[in-house]
């Protein structure tokens, strides 16, 4: 995962979190949590064909909380899905979509008093004429990012 963020530009905002975090620099890979989708409510699962045709466009779904339901609350939410495909022998990932889950409950009259909520569930298309890695990164408001990928095979 080092591969996306290897420098971190230093701002004021960025010295005040490294000043909260004792003093020491983290990169964002080191932030990012993996694990076993069966048990875990936060990992964004990746369904799609093993094997796709060259150049022909196929479906991607990114759910979270494919066994285990996540919440979906103003105080408890998946904020956000990326999703990347990182091409075979290539050094860099190309970004397939990023799709924001805005509405959870929140309105005028206060945390979850609305009728309106978004589902943390994406689908998306691409095409590929190389075999690749499939990574979808998420953010959780509470439990911060995580990770899960798919290799895929081109016929």
């Amino acid at each position: 995962m080092g591969i996306f963020w290897k420098k971190l530009k230093l701002t004021q905002s960025n010295l005040n979190a490294i000043e909260a975090c004792g003093g020491e620099i983290m990169k964002i890979s080191e932030l990012i949590q993996e694990s076993d989708w069966k048990s875990e409510k936060h990992v964004p699962v990746v369904e799609c064909p093993d094997s796709v045709k060259a150049d022909k466009f196929f479906e991607v779904t990114v759910a979270i909380g494919k066994e285990v339901a996540h919440p979906n609350t103003t105080a408890h939410h998946i904020c956000w899905i990326s999703l990347y495909f990182l091409p075979e022998g290539e050094k860099f990932p190309c970004q397939i979509g990023k799709f924001a889950f805005n509405s959870h409950g929140a309105s005028v009259k206060g945390p979850d008093t609305s009728t309106v909520y978004t589902h943390h569930k994406v689908t998306a298309w691409m095409k590929t004429s190389k075999p690749g890695t499939i990574i979808a990164v998420s953010l959780c408001n509470i439990h911060g990012l995580w990770q899960y990928s798919k290799q895929i095979k081109v016929d």
